[in-house]
């Protein structure tokens, strides 16, 4: 809105002219986001209380986790409403990338929603079927990879650590970058399982997409750090500093001991959100290592499934990872903010990768 808006008067006083600058709204977005999480924060999670919309806490689970039932959750809202709203007071509207992240965050934010509000509201503690469920979810990521497929958008994906090689995919990217896509939404859902431990590691990424959103689209960075240009990614840093400033506002109610749980409104969203991210800016694989807690975490599950199922011994005390250590003995606080460390460590390491090729 004020790039539409207030950008076009710098013909009659040269202080507009900051409207076209890509860092200065990303840096408003994110403050944007996160004044707005403060000021809707205290009001929705007073009306879930009012609602009585709790956490339901699984019988098989940790057992100081049954002090959190009835902990108010679908606390996802407030991230969307404050990124969204930052986004659209702050964000450039022509460009289609822009409408593209939009889409994916708010279709799988919904799917969340419609899955909380079974599991919560209607009191089926099962939700959306896990086929539903997911086959929703593969319908948004198709759907935007088609889209970007028919606008001639670069099939070929970059591997970190090597320079100038490249793997073409064709018409092959559709189904990996919908893959990339559900998978960064399933795998920060499977992390949302400890207070603060899914937003903290949440808002590395995003900070990290902003700085690689905003090189992939300027062409002379792009050029000396030999990656791939995409015109009008750039504009996308916009988007994810609102992630990182909405992140931190929720942040704020989330940490231990939480006011509030995100619920599957938010972490479907955020993962679905991220993966649009890497997608966009052509660091997808670089997702693995930016996203490392995220990937970690889905790996203890698919490695405890297999294995029980395989040999009837599980390798884990209890999956996700988190859980296994809880069982172990470690304090909460102790594992969210190891695991926010490690996050920490494995950005740097991601943006080590545009120069050590």
């Amino acid at each position: 809105m004020f790039y539409h808006f207030l950008y076009p008067l710098v013909e009659y006083h040269s202080v507009f002219n900051v409207f076209q600058y890509i860092t200065f709204r990303t840096i408003y977005a994110a403050v944007t986001a996160l004044v707005l999480s403060f000021i809707i924060g205290p009001y929705f999670i007073n009306k879930l209380k009012v609602m009585q919309i709790g956490e339901v806490i699984r019988a098989d689970g940790p057992p100081s986790h049954l002090l959190k039932a009835g902990t108010p959750t679908m606390g996802g809202a407030i991230i969307l409403v404050a990124a969204i709203g930052s986004v659209a007071l702050w964000g450039n509207f022509t460009n289609s990338y822009m409408w593209l992240l939009i889409f994916v965050t708010v279709a799988m934010g919904l799917i969340g929603y419609i899955d909380d509000y079974r599991k919560v509201i209607l009191k089926n503690s099962d939700g959306l079927k896990a086929r539903h469920k997911m086959g929703a979810q593969l319908v948004v990521a198709f759907a935007a990879s088609i889209f970007l497929y028919q606008t001639g958008f670069d099939t070929s994906i970059s591997i970190p650590f090597f320079k100038d090689f490249s793997i073409e995919l064709g018409i092959l990217y559709i189904p990996f970058a919908a893959l990339v896509i559900t998978g960064a939404a399933n795998a920060v859902n499977l992390t949302d399982g400890l207070d603060g431990l899914a937003i903290g590691p949440m808002m590395i990424a995003a900070a990290t997409y902003m700085l690689l959103a905003y090189i992939s689209g300027h062409y002379k960075i792009a050029d000396y750090l030999n990656i791939v240009h995409v015109v009008g990614s750039g504009e996308l840093a916009v988007f994810a500093g609102a992630m990182v400033g909405a992140s931190l506002g929720f942040l704020w109610y989330n940490t231990y001991p939480a006011q509030v749980f995100m619920g599957d409104i938010g972490s479907l969203s955020l993962g679905g959100g991220l993966g649009m991210l890497a997608i966009l800016t052509k660091h997808e694989v670089l997702l693995v290592i930016v996203g490392g807690i995220f990937v970690v975490e889905t790996l203890s599950v698919i490695c405890q499934v297999v294995s029980f199922k395989l040999t009837g011994k599980r390798i884990f005390a209890m999956a996700p990872l988190h859980h296994h250590f809880e069982l172990k003995g470690w304090a909460e606080p102790k594992i969210i903010v190891r695991f926010w460390i490690i996050a920490i460590i494995l950005a740097l390491v991601a943006i080590s990768t545009l120069k050590l090729r």
